[in-house]
This record gives C-alpha cells, sequence and structure tokens, in this order.
C-alpha cells in the first residue's frame, strides 16, 4: 500500500470517529427532546384547568415547535448515519486565486467540524462541488451566488467506500468518471433506481444544475440516465432553494405505480423526502371530476396490439395531431362569436335589448365562457333595477337566472365536445353514448374544453413539475398541462421508445406547445452492453447513439419447432439465470395475454407477473409487457414469442425495441415458426 493510500485511509479513520461523535451527540439531542416534549405534554395535561385559552395556544406552539426540532434531529441522525457507511466518494484540491490550497471531499450530504466551523464534508450539489463533475486538472471555475471564483485544481480522486472500508481508490488521470462507471455499470442491477452522484458526467451535470429553463425537455436516448438525472435535477433545486420550494411542491407525472416504486428511492438516498406522483389518468379523472368512466392508456395500446382497428387508429392519429388542438381553438373562438343567440328579455314592463345582455357577455372575454352567464345575469338585473327603481322579486331575478343560459346554444361541455366533430365534418370521430367508455384519445380534448369554457384551479400548489416518458403524450395534453400547471416543469423521454405511435410527441412538437423551453439531448447510453446497443438499433435505428465501450456476449436469436418447446427452454433459461449470479431476469412480451401465458408455463412461485394492477417492483425472475417494462431495467432480458405472427405492425416494433433496450448484460429472443421481419435484417 503506498504512502498516499496509508494517509487516505488514516483520514477516513478521522472523518469516521468525528461522525460517531455527531451521532452520539445527536442522541443525547433527540433524547432530550422527547424528555421535554413529554414533561411539557405532562404539565399542560396536570395544569389545563387552570389556563386561560391564550396560554394554551402558546403551549400547543411551543409543543409543535419543539417536535419539529426533534424531528430534524432524528434526520440528521439518519444522514450521518448514512454517511458513516460511506462518507465521500471524491476529492478534489482546488486553489483559488491569491488563496491557500483547499481540499474539498464530496458526498452525499455536507458535514461541518461543530468545533472548529470548517466543512469536513461538502454536498454534492454545494456550488465548489461542480467543479469534481466539470473539470479535470488544471484551470477551473465555479459560480457562486456572488459571483465566478475561479483557480486551479491540483489533485483529482475518487473513492469507492462501503460499509465504512475503502474498497478502492482512483488518481486524477483523464478518464477517471469512466473507470468507476465501468465498474458501476458492471455491476447487476437491482429492484430499485440508485443514485447517481459518484458518477455523474459534465452533461449530465449541466442539465441537473440548469436554475434558469422555466421548461427544460430532456430527449435521451434509451440507457441514457434520463429519469436519473431528472431527479437528481429535483434534489438540486430542493438544495439550491430550501427556503421557496420543498419536496411536496413538486409533482411527478408518472406512467404506473410499478415505475413510481421503482424510482421511489432515489431522494431519499439524496437526503430529500419522497416526492407526490400522480398517474395522467389519477389526473384525468381528477380534472373530469370523475364524471366519465374512460379507457386507460394501457387499454388503448392493448387495444391496438391485440386488433388493428383501422378506424381507431384514425381516430388516434386525428386526436394526437397538432392540428387537431389548432382546430379545438378555432372552434372556441367561433363558439365566442356565433353560440350567443337568443332574443331581447322581457322582464314585467321592462325590456332588455339583446346587443346590451351581448356586450356584456363580450366585457367578460377574461373569463371562462360557462362562467360568464352569472355575471351577466348579475347585470342584467341591476340593469332592470335601475330602470324601475325598486328591488327586484325572487321571482324576476330567477326568470333573469335562468334565461340568459338558454340564450346560448349549449351548457355543457360534452354537447360541445360532440358539436365540435359536426361542425368540423367530422362526426364519426367521435364515438360516445353512455353505455361505453370515453376513449383515451377523447379524455384530455374534454378536459382542455373544459378548462376553457368552465375554468380551473386545482393545482396551484405545485411548484415544480416532472413527466416522465413525454413522447406516449399528445399536444393536447401538453395544452391541458400547461394550463393546469403554471409552474416550472422539466420534460423527458425517448421519441424511439413510444409505445403507442400513432400518438407520439417528438421534442420538437413539445417546443410547439412551450415555446420557452430549453431542449437538451442526451445521445450517450449507459444501460446496455455495445452489443445489445447495436442489435437493438438494427430495430429502429438511431444514428445518433453513442454506446458506452461495455462489451458482453451477442443476443441471440433462438428458433424452435414449437411454441412448447420455447416455453421449455425459457423455464431452462429461468434456471440457469436462478443459479447465477445476476439479479434481475425480465421476461418481456408483447401482450399483457402473452405474458400471461408465458407465467403459467413457467409455473414457479418465485416469479412475479407484472400487470397494470401491479404497484412494486421486486429483483428476481419478471414476467411483463413491453409497455410495463418501459424504463425499467435488467440484468438479463428474454423476449419470447418473437415471430411473424405477433411482431408485425407499428405498434408491435415499437415494442419490440422497448424489450431489448431493457437489458444490461444479456439479451436472448426465442420464437416458434418464421421470425419477425423487424429481425430478419
Amino acid at each position: 500500500m503506498n504512502v498516499t493510500e496509508q494517509e487516505e485511509r488514516e483520514y477516513l479513520e478521522e472523518i469516521k470517529e468525528k461522525l460517531a461523535l455527531a451521532i452520539r451527540r445527536g442522541d443525547d439531542a433527540v433524547k432530550q427532546f422527547s424528555d421535554e416534549l413529554r414533561q411539557k405534554k405532562e404539565y399542560l395535561h396536570e395544569h389545563q384547568s387552570g389556563l386561560d385559552d391564550a396560554d394554551m395556544v402558546a403551549a400547543g406552539q411551543s409543543i409543535d415547535r419543539m417536535a419539529f426540532t426533534g424531528e430534524a434531529a432524528v434526520g440528521r441522525k439518519r444522514r450521518l448515519l448514512k454517511l458513516s457507511q460511506s462518507p465521500y466518494f471524491g476529492r478534489i484540491d482546488f486553489v483559488p486565486q491569491g488563496k491557500e490550497k483547499l481540499p474539498v471531499y464530496i458526498g452525499v450530504y455536507s458535514f461541518m467540524d461543530e468545533r472548529q466551523r470548517q466543512g469536513l464534508i461538502y454536498d454534492w450539489r454545494a456550488p465548489i462541488s461542480s467543479l469534481f463533475y466539470d473539470y479535470e486538472l488544471g484551470e477551473a471555475a465555479y459560480a457562486t451566488p456572488a459571483g465566478m471564483v475561479p483557480g486551479t485544481i491540483e489533485l483529482k480522486r475518487q473513492y469507492k467506500i462501503r460499509d465504512g472500508r475503502l474498497e478502492f481508490m482512483l488518481e486524477n488521470d483523464v478518464n477517471i468518471h469512466d473507470d468507476v462507471l465501468q465498474r458501476e455499470l458492471a455491476k447487476s442491477s437491482d429492484d430499485k433506481m440508485k443514485n447517481i452522484v459518484a458518477t455523474i458526467q459534465r452533461d449530465q451535470n449541466a442539465v441537473i444544475r440548469n436554475e434558469t429553463a422555466p421548461v427544460m425537455v430532456i430527449q435521451g436516448v434509451a440507457g441514457s440516465g434520463k429519469t436519473s438525472i431528472a431527479l437528481h435535477r429535483i434534489a438540486f433545486l430542493l438544495y439550491r432553494y430550501r427556503e421557496s420550494i420543498a419536496a411536496k411542491d413538486v409533482l411527478i407525472i408518472s406512467p404506473n405505480k410499478v415505475f413510481a416504486d421503482y424510482i421511489s428511492n432515489v431522494l431519499p438516498e439524496l437526503g430529500e423526502e419522497h416526492l407526490p406522483e400522480l398517474g395522467m389518468e389519477e389526473l384525468a379523472a381528477d380534472l373530469l371530476d370523475n364524471k366519465y368512466p374512460f379507457q386507460t392508456f394501457f387499454e388503448q395500446v392493448s387495444a391496438l396490439l391485440e386488433d388493428h382497428n383501422p378506424a381507431f387508429i384514425e381516430r388516434i392519429q386525428f386526436k394526437s395531431s397538432s392540428d387537431f388542438l389548432s382546430q379545438l381553438n378555432q372552434y372556441l373562438l367561433y363558439v365566442e362569436n356565433n353560440y350567443f343567440t337568443g332574443n331581447e328579455l322581457r322582464v314585467g314592463q321592462i325590456i332588455v335589448p339583446l346587443p346590451f345582455i351581448q356586450a356584456k357577455f363580450k366585457a367578460y372575454h377574461r373569463v371562462p365562457l360557462l362562467k360568464r352567464f352569472a355575471l351577466v345575469a348579475e347585470d342584467v338585473r341591476n340593469h332592470v333595477r335601475d330602470a324601475t327603481r325598486r328591488k327586484l322579486t325572487g321571482q324576476e331575478k330567477m326568470t333573469i337566472g335562468e334565461a340568459i343560459p338558454r340564450m346560448f346554444k349549449f351548457n355543457n361541455v360534452l354537447d360541445f365536445y360532440r358539436d365540435f366533430y359536426r361542425w368540423i365534418g367530422k362526426p364519426a370521430l367521435f364515438r360516445f353514448d353512455h353505455s361505453t367508455s370515453l376513449e383515451y384519445a377523447d379524455v384530455f380534448a374534454l378536459i382542455y374544453l373544459r378548462i376553457r369554457l368552465e375554468g380551473i384551479t386545482a393545482y396551484d400548489h405545485v411548484k415544480h413539475l416532472l413527466v416522465d416518458e413525454m413522447q406516449d403524450y399528445t399536444p393536447v395534453q401538453y395544452a391541458v398541462l400547461s394550463r393546469v400547471f403554471s409552474c416550472r416543469k422539466t420534460i423527458l423521454g425517448d421519441v424511439s421508445q413510444t409505445v403507442n405511435p400513432y400518438s407520439a410527441s417528438s421534442a420538437e412538437a413539445i417546443e410547439c406547445v412551450f415555446p420557452q423551453a430549453e431542449v437538451v439531448r442526451l445521445y450517450r447510453s449507459y444501460r446496455s452492453t455495445v452489443e445489445i446497443t447495436a442489435f437493438a438499433q438494427r430495430i429502429t435505428p438511431n444514428p445518433n447513439i453513442i454506446p458506452l465501450e461495455r462489451h458482453g456476449p451477442e443476443p441471440v436469436v433462438a428458433r424452435f419447432a414449437s411454441e412448447d418447446e420455447e416455453l421449455q427452454a425459457i423455464q431452462r433459461m429461468v434456471g440457469a439465470f436462478q443459479r447465477s449470479d445476476r439479479h434481475s431476469l425480465g421476461i418481456i412480451c408483447k401482450t399483457l395475454r402473452q405474458a400471461e401465458q408465458a407465467y403459467r408455463a413457467l409455473e414457479d412461485v418465485s416469479i412475479q407477473l407484472l400487470t397494470d394492477e401491479s404497484t412494486a417492483f421486486k429483483e428476481g425472475v419478471i414476467v411483463t409487457t413491453a409497455h410495463l417494462a418501459k424504463g425499467l431495467e435488467f440484468d438479463e432480458v428474454i423476449v419470447p414469442f418473437a415471430s411473424a405472427r405477433i411482431y408485425k405492425t407499428a405498434v408491435d416494433k415499437s415494442m419490440l425495441y422497448v424489450a431489448c433496450t431493457r437489458a444490461m448484460h444479456l439479451l436472448t429472443l426465442t420464437y416458434a415458426g418464421e421470425v419477425t421481419v423487424f429481425l430478419s435484417a
């Protein structure tokens, strides 16, 4: 062991001692708070008859304050315990211009030596820590609220510390990150997404620390770490703007509950609270007041996979276009100018002329259309009262209140929506009666009309919105999000990984709805080996993708005489996996019906079937669909039934690409009969 490594090991022991001392002091503080809290409550209980209201309020506030401080102490202890397992992962020696050298150790959280008032470990989000991600040795600078701090980096090291032991240390050559990255990526995946603070790359760091973009759109290829980057970006913003934003003020729109569970560890690992999340369908049900039953996105895609119905596809394609949104806007303008017809209104002896009523209606052009009737009715009542110089009777008030809405062609959002299709001359594109559910493609269009006609004030408390799988949402969905959430947004996805190509949105389409967006493109893929990436490229080519140089076995495409033989072979592969040291195997099918068939054939109690009802993701063997596997990754992937009979349409091709790009180390496809045309190349 060299001198440097010996010194580093000794320093690590010193830091661990200081952390242990801080933990003991924290324990004492927590104990003291709980004792004081108990005494205070007992005192209150014994003396409550003799205390007046003001005393009771003051005592209650004091108890709340103590409980809050106690909780903070518990949270601090949790962070210190985590640091004692792995205090830091990096070090730079920085010499600011005209000052002396400062060794900066970087970890998941910061740690101060209270006695000497100096920072021993810097939080990875602190301004000075950006030097570690953005520079090699030599001249460097970092931004602070007071301006740039220039200087020189004289040393750069990276460590792997686990359970308080230094496993390895790398010295400052140029590709220090790559070396650690390679070691991290070669490991097995488990059942939760991990934090990537030790291996954040320069281009990723720029996205994470961007403070200016009102809307940030991250278009990243499969395996580029875009979800992880987005979560680290949220952690950075929560750190940077602690005074004005907390975890409860952020909302994630997540594609399904399994994915929400898979990413649930990242923020708590970074010392932040768990983020609230909502599925797009939950949001829709809320915005429609649960009035209409509707098809889910999963059901829409399943219907496309089971049955290639041209009329259904035509309806989806039309309602997923930018043109559809602009026609809805033109229709609303037409309604505004042409649907208030009616006649003059007679109240007793007084005649209220129609132009007077129309002028009042126009004057409220900033108020949603259907909300104006009550305001216009009030103006008409005042007009009649001034003309008659007396108070109106209850009957007269009611007559006016009922007459005004009747002057409008419709006063129900669903009637307007149905009328829209008559107006554009395509009534067949809307299929709905009270015995069926709304088609998924209609749900957000109806919500958009509702917002424009009735207004909405539901989600003002959200200060940052995170939208994942952006390619699966349509322009009208983005128009709804932009009206419901006026806050900053981070929107991410990959155009190649759409599960419904008839309704996919590109970064360019999203830019049309959010013209102020900053778009970042991430082309480097970290998940799969070079061989797996090259294989997936043959299904859906993307010339920009740059795989990280990590090699493994070539993917296997295996043909079997029958489906039974194919399923027996998959059973043998599962057995081989269970005897290996790998952690996760995904058996990824096109449809839920096929997944259920494979699951039954494998008849193994340790295997988990993931459906659209599932809420958790566990490691081991998982059978699921490509739609539900999106965003997840597995050590090994098997794609059964990859035959020409099963994979033939544009949607099928998307599913095959998504399935193959879930694999980190090993990929096998099996089929009976003819192989799918998407693999014959």
